[in-house]
């Protein structure tokens, strides 16, 4: 079992049913869902850019990303409908957990002056999305084999029903969240 699953149960449910007062253990919210995406702008105009941001993104989180594609044309980006821009993934269950566990405890602590995940980034329906600007500070990657520096949005989806339960959730699971 995962090691952030395996703290879920035996420590966030306890505190956040204590917390928030709730009586059924399946009241208490529960991350569903990481969606890991690479917007990579350079795409349009060279393919290789598109399939190294793939590669490096599979080797970061251990499944296939899909590549996203363009919706509608723009002609001040020189962008057609149909055109590669980036790739995306979506985790599940364990795969969710060991890479959360990765994120936190290997990636974000190299991350260069490291403040703390700034907490304004809910959505009001208790999801939250935060930024990497690098995807090199994931240990799986080679660093000499890295052509472009490329960030990444993980958007993190809860069952929650307002922000301060899921703020409080992934506080306890070990987010690092900047001091208010």
């Amino acid at each position: 079992m995962a090691r952030l699953l395996e703290k879920y149960k035996k420590e966030v449910i306890p505190e956040m049913m204590k917390k928030f007062n709730y009586t059924n253990v399946w009241q208490v919210p529960k991350l569903e869902k990481l969606v890991i995406n690479m917007g990579i702008g350079e795409g349009s105009r060279d393919q290789k850019v598109i399939e190294d941001a793939v590669q490096e993104l599979m080797q970061i989180v251990g499944q296939r990303p899909v590549i996203t594609k363009a919706r509608k044309s723009i002609a001040g980006f020189k962008l057609r409908e149909g055109m590669p821009i980036g790739c995306k993934v979506t985790l599940r269950g364990r795969r969710m957990y060991e890479f959360l566990d990765r994120l936190i405890h290997v990636a974000v602590p190299r991350i260069r002056d490291f403040r703390g995940i700034p907490t304004d980034s809910f959505d009001g329906f208790g999801n939250y999305s935060m930024g990497l600007d690098d995807q090199t500070v994931f240990p799986e990657l080679n660093l000499d084999k890295v052509m472009w520096t490329q960030g990444m949005n993980i958007t993190f989806v809860t069952t929650s029903k307002t922000d301060e339960e899921a703020f409080e959730m992934l506080k306890i699971i070990g987010l690092p969240f900047a001091k208010k």
